[in-house]
Formats: structure tokens, sequence, C-alpha cells
């Protein structure tokens, strides 16, 4: 059986995943020996990350073509399911969410989430899927890398992933990629192609910010 195009993306997208499974903040988290104050910036930028995931998926409810279509990606604007677990781990490192508000997007976190932004804005279903993929699918699968974890805030962290919370979402997003590979013109399956390597060195891209505690340069 012929692999689907989102396997395709995901094997062409190997080797920068390696790279995120293997990344210092990753290894040192699942040792718990992470500094808390990477962590806690971690988190804080992952909760404007979320925001605008679904300001992207919202743009993409706004071009679907059927109904159908409308109501599997209304289900992804309206479960919000990393939500409550970034509540719980922002009060477990310390900060509210008006903090996390005030602290704003970083420059990595800004050019990632607005080349989602861009892309749903300029063209259709699939290429904004292949875009938004690469995160919940990268997640899913640390699930698996990391394990369980024996300390009090990255073991709840983990232990979402790990509990495969995630599936459903890829399976989704999955879905939406395929079934528009199936219809996509070779210009569209470029973009598409495009969008999901792009996003998959902005994950890779979004842990070494994190373990820098990127900032401004002025």
């Amino acid at each position: 059986m012929p692999e689907s195009f989102s396997e395709q993306l995901k094997d062409e997208a190997g080797d920068i995943w390696d790279r995120i499974f293997h990344h210092p903040f990753l290894q040192e988290a699942q040792k718990g020996h992470l500094p808390i104050e990477k962590f806690r910036y971690y988190v804080i930028q992952d909760y404007h990350y979320l925001e605008r995931f679904a300001r992207t998926v919202a743009i993409a409810l706004g071009k679907a073509s059927d109904t159908r279509t409308v109501e599997a990606l209304g289900k992804r604007v309206l479960t919000p399911i990393e939500r409550p677990l970034h509540h719980r781990l922002l009060q477990m490192v310390g900060v509210s969410p008006e903090e996390a508000s005030e602290a704003g997007p970083s420059p990595t976190n800004l050019a990632y989430t607005n080349h989602m932004l861009s892309t749903a804005f300029s063209h259709g279903l699939g290429p904004t899927a292949a875009a938004l993929l690469p995160c919940p699918w990268t997640y899913d699968h640390l699930g698996q890398v990391l394990g369980e974890i024996d300390h009090p805030v990255y073991g709840e962290w983990a232990d979402f992933y790990h509990q495969g919370m995630l599936k459903d979402s890829v399976a989704a997003w999955r879905g939406f990629v395929d079934e528009s590979a199936e219809v996509a013109s070779p210009q569209e399956l470029e973009l598409m192609r495009s969008a999901f390597l792009t996003s998959s060195r902005y994950e890779l891209m979004f842990w070494d910010m994190a373990y820098r505690q990127e900032q401004w340069p002025a």
C-alpha cells in the first residue's frame, strides 16, 4: 500500500524531527535536570503559540468548502485540549496567565506563528493543515520519547503527551492533509510540502529558543 502524503512529509522531515527528539532541552527535562527558568520561559511561549495556532485554525474554518469540513475544523477550534494543562503548568512555575500575556511572544515564536497565519490567509486548507500538523504530531511522538518523568513539574507536562492526548488531533490534521493532497495540483502539493517542512524547522527552533531563553535584541 503506498504511503499517504502525510507519511511522505514526515519521512522527508525525518532528520529535523530526529534533532528535535534529541534536543538538550528535552533530554535534560527527561532526566529532571532542566533549569526551571528555562521551562518557565517555554511554558509562557507555548501559551502564546497555542493562541495563534487557534487563530490560524479559525481562518482555515472560514475557507472550508463544505459542511463536513466546517464541522471537523470547528472541533479543532473549540477543543483547546492543551489549554487546561498550560494553566496548571503556569501555576506550578509561579506565573499567572496575565503575566504570561504581558511577556509577549519571542522573535522565533512570532516568526513561527506568522508563518502559520500567513499560510492560512494566503492559501487553502491543504497548505494550512500542512503548516499546523508538525506541532501536534511531534508532540504526540514526544510522549513516547519522554516516557514517564520523575519530576513534579516535568512529569505532569510529559504525562499529558505520554497518555496520547493529542492522537485525535493528529489524526484529524493528517486527514485534512491527505484528503487535500488527493485533489491538489502539483503546485499546491509543493506548497503543502514547503509549509510542513518550514513548520518542522520552526519546531526545532522553538526548542532552541526555549533552551537559550531567547530575547529581543532591543
